[in-house]
């Protein structure tokens, strides 16, 4: 699990159980994305609860997932170069992955 600490001190990961989280601060968990099925079966990770697009299709379910979390940590996770502003997510109703902001 990589933990990301900002500037104004807030934490922020991709939600997993290898740590407890609430040891750091009081965590805020937020839906990240959805990753569901197409209508011919094949699989969408869907980045809008997070300003971003849909990807894929992929066949596997696996793979999908895969996408979505190497979406969220190059374009959620990560700071970016001329970003100043403290990062924010949008709430959204959970379904996939999980953001996570400790304060």
């Amino acid at each position: 699990m990589q933990i990301i600490i900002t500037p104004v001190g807030t934490a922020r990961c991709i939600y997993t159980e290898e740590i407890d989280l609430s040891a750091i601060g009081s965590p805020v968990i937020s839906r990240a994305s959805h990753v569901e099925p197409d209508q011919q079966g094949r699989w969408l990770a869907d980045m809008s609860p997070v300003g971003g697009e849909v990807l894929g299709p992929y066949e596997l379910r696996s793979e999908a997932l895969a996408a979505e979390l190497a979406w969220l940590e190059v374009h959620w996770l990560m700071p970016q170069p001329n970003d100043v502003r403290e990062p924010s997510m949008p709430l959204a109703e959970p379904t996939s992955c999980l953001g996570v902001q400790c304060q």
